[in-house]
């Protein structure tokens, strides 16, 4: 019996004209959160971050000294290099195209690979170039390589001609890439003057031997239209500059730059400066091949490791017996250190890059500053006393909040009395533990299997919390599972709410991966957004990332996370026997114990994101909130209008 005759009446034949094969600048058009995290202003600019980084990997190679960054009247970018120029000759894999058409319209291609050209480079996956060429509705690029000037031009990705030869060019070398973001990708979003101006400068200060050149035909008003940047004393020039006229604990920054290829025996260098200050809260901006990283990584971790182990011993050396109670956050509080470390083939957390993951870059970091910073100290005595006994109060301070904490922990606790409700943890200390907003009583059943009881608390939610964004105060004050919320973790709302009166040091949002999860989420997000937001400031609100599916082959199992990875792995397999099963959980509750404790709970083997506000433009943050979950439904519908297009997996 012929297949066509067993499909029911009326529904679609499943055959081989089902399966799509979509070419690279097709697959990045649909999916273009896969490439650049998504199509709102943070991953628009970063297509400009991508061309950025193309020339600065020519200059931190030594083949450019000046890059140039453009904003027109039109919102198209334009960004020059007098580097070698990319290739324009034939490729060998395919004699009828440029290598330059091969670069922008191939994902996965490009000169970074072998690590011949580039012994270190921000763009290495490859998709840079492509995935702004797939996003824009026109693109030209001209290069000036052995005297002679050549363009080409694209649309969507797509070549609108060969490469052409368009005059000669005696006096001109390098890249010029001029793209304008499509529309139809990111609907009415420009570009902000005052965010590429910031880009531009920082990328000056992450190279010194390399001169940024930044123009505007858009004039904001705040952001100049023409500068240029050169700071040849890198870093600490940077710092200095940041710091201004603060007072800082040492008279000059512990700065310094050392090279691997000297002490590991491979290509790279670590950047660095920090000072304290007692005026202004601390900070850490890291940077790997001039791509920032704002969620740290390794690197970091190596940095932070090299100040506390040479602190600590500096204190000990003076017979400071306190020193040894210093720890990591209070080496934060005040400091203010810049990060910048270059190596060969750096692994990145997602395509943004906003973290960074080789492990042996904490090793060659810690080893390479700890040396520096001992001696730093050790010269310069009046700083490093000064330092010490900041760092000591701070340690004092910390030492007395906790003890302060414990106190009002095992209160909160005795007052709170909500069975069935609050499971908390065993730690008297709010180091280390995490509190998981759970839906519902069934995934707070497998939570509560899945938890480590001394470090890890539940509280159930029945329902949605009440949308707090316009809702009137006494109205908030009164909701039974806010105010449940309130006394579990600790601290009051508003005005009232003091981020050291919080009960656990991670406040994680673990919600279905549905509709009604998303919604509950967000209700919670808007929430501590307007009531509680020093706690998203300071790094304690998380989101839980539980699997879609678990597929099983044999004795070899593996969690996903969306459907385009369940794809690949139902056709390469898992390496079993036998056919794959494949099981969706459509709801927490629906996770036994070990699945739940291995995706999700387990801090070695789960994903968790962090809830930030994107530094550079927080009233758009505010602004977004308030157009989604205010009061006036006219604003989100015309948010959906402009946006219902890049909507992917609608789940109605």
């Amino acid at each position: 019996m012929a297949d066509d005759l067993l499909t029911p009446a009326g529904e679609p034949t499943y055959d081989a004209t089902s399966i799509q094969v979509l070419e690279d600048m097709e697959h990045v058009r649909l999916r273009p959160g896969m490439y650049i995290g998504g199509t709102d202003d943070r991953a628009l600019h970063h297509m400009v971050a991508e061309i950025i980084d193309n020339s600065m990997d020519e200059a931190v190679a030594g083949h450019a000294d000046w890059i140039e960054v453009e904003l027109h009247a039109d919102y198209s970018v334009t960004v020059n290099d007098n580097g070698r120029g990319i290739p324009i000759d034939a490729h060998p894999k395919d004699p009828s195209k440029s290598a330059l058409e091969i670069i922008f319209c191939t994902l996965n291609a490009g000169g970074k690979f072998s690590g011949e050209n580039y012994q270190t480079s921000g763009g290495l996956n490859g998709v840079g170039s492509s995935v702004v060429n797939a996003l824009s509705d026109h693109v030209r690029v001209e290069v000036a390589r052995n005297r002679e000037l050549y363009a080409m031009d694209f649309q969507r990705g797509i070549p609108q001609g060969p490469l052409e030869k368009i005059g000669a060019a005696p006096n001109r070398r390098g890249t010029s890439v001029t793209f304008h973001p499509d529309p139809e990708i990111f609907g009415q979003l420009k570009f902000k003057p005052a965010r590429l101006f910031k880009m531009a400068r920082s990328k000056a200060y992450l190279f010194s031997g390399v001169e940024i050149r930044w123009k505007s035909e858009i004039d904001d008003g705040e952001t100049p239209t023409q500068a240029k940047f050169h700071f040849p004393g890198g870093l600490a020039d940077y710092l200095n500059e940041t710091l201004g006229e603060a007072s800082t604990y040492a008279d000059a920054p512990f700065a310094g730059k050392v090279t691997f290829a000297d002490k590991f025996q491979v290509p790279g260098s670590i950047e660095w400066a920090i000072n304290w200050t007692p005026a202004r809260d601390g900070y850490i901006q890291s940077y790997c091949n001039t791509v920032p990283t704002p969620e740290g990584g390794t690197h970091e971790g190596g940095f932070w490791a090299a100040i506390l182990k040479g602190i600590r011993a500096y204190g000990e050396l003076v017979g400071n017996r306190k020193a040894k109670e210093i720890n990591r956050d209070d080496l934060i509080t005040g400091g203010c250190a810049l990060i910048s470390i270059f190596i060969a083939e750096p692994s990145f957390v997602g395509q943004t890059k906003d973290r960074l993951s080789t492990e042996a870059a904490t090793r060659m970091v810690e080893n390479s500053v700890r040396d520096h910073f001992d001696n730093w100290l050790a010269a310069d005595t009046k700083s490093a006393g000064a330092i010490l006994d900041f760092l000591v109060l701070r340690a004092e301070e910390r030492r007395r909040r906790r003890a302060e904490k414990e106190t009002a922990r095992k209160s909160a606790t005795q007052k709170l009395r909500l069975p069935g409700k609050l499971t908390d943890c065993s730690s008297k200390s709010r180091e280390g533990t995490e509190l998981f907003i759970v839906e519902g009583d069934s995934a707070g059943g497998s939570a509560k299997m899945a938890r480590d009881r001394k470090t890890q608390a539940l509280l159930p939610l029945r329902g949605k919390i009440l949308n707090v964004l316009g809702a009137a105060s006494s109205k908030i004050g009164s909701n039974a599972e806010i105010s449940d919320l309130c006394q579990a973790l600790g601290v009051g709302m508003g005005t009232r709410f003091n981020v050291d009166d919080l009960r656990y040091d991670k406040v994680i949002i673990m919600t279905d991966a549905d509709v009604d999860g998303a919604h509950i989420a967000s209700l919670l997000m808007t929430f501590f957004f307007t009531q509680m937001r020093g706690m998203i400031d300071k790094g304690h609100l998380y989101l839980a990332c539980p699997p879609l599916y678990r597929l099983t082959q044999g004795a070899r199992r593996t969690y996903v996370a969306d459907d385009a990875e369940k794809d690949r792995v139902l056709e390469t397999g898992l390496g079993g026997k036998g056919k794959i099963d494949l099981q969706r959980f459509k709801g927490l509750g629906e996770m036994d114990a070990k699945d739940l404790k291995d995706t999700t709970m387990n801090p070695a083997t789960r994903k968790l994101i962090r809830v930030v506000i994107d530094e550079d433009e927080p009233g758009e943050t505010s602004d977004l909130v308030e157009r989604l979950m205010g009061k006036k439904p006219e604003m989100r519908f015309q948010y959906i209008q402009e946006n219902a297009r890049f909507v992917e997996g609608l789940d109605v």
